[in-house]
């Protein structure tokens, strides 16, 4: 092999996520939606930390993926507890209901965002997040 084939071939990239990394890391990131279906968003953190305990050492991916997932979605559970603490101090109730709605809306795009992200092998950290697991 002459140096000139040595030098024209391309250096291999970072390893790609298996297929299903990426569908373990797709549901960590759609499992809060299901919950906030479920459960009226009580329990929207539950589904990416039960990916994250199981799976977390299958692959970088998934364990990102679960562990922003879960500490978004946590995030969101205590800002709903906010609105809730809100709502009972009566005064408030306009606060916690832009509070519910800034917080619904973001879970739902920003959970969408990232699934579609980790279908393509992408880690997706989440903007707003309280980093608990990692």
């Amino acid at each position: 092999m002459s140096t000139h084939d040595q030098q024209s071939q391309p250096y291999p990239g970072p390893p790609q996520p298996r297929g299903d990394d990426r569908a373990l890391a797709v549901i960590a990131h759609l499992s809060p939606l299901i919950a906030l279906v479920l459960s009226a968003g009580f329990l929207s953190f539950l589904g990416p930390l039960l990916v994250w305990l199981i799976w977390r050492n299958r692959g970088e991916l998934v364990r990102n993926a679960a562990a922003s997932a879960f500490n978004f979605n946590l995030t969101v559970w205590l800002a709903s507890i906010i609105a809730w603490i809100c709502v009972f101090t009566v005064v408030l109730i306009p606060l916690a209901i832009v509070l519910w709605a800034v917080a619904g809306i973001a879970q739902i795009v920003l959970s969408i965002l990232g699934a579609i992200r980790a279908n393509n092998g992408v880690v997706y950290r989440y903007p707003f997040q309280i980093p608990i697991l990692r």
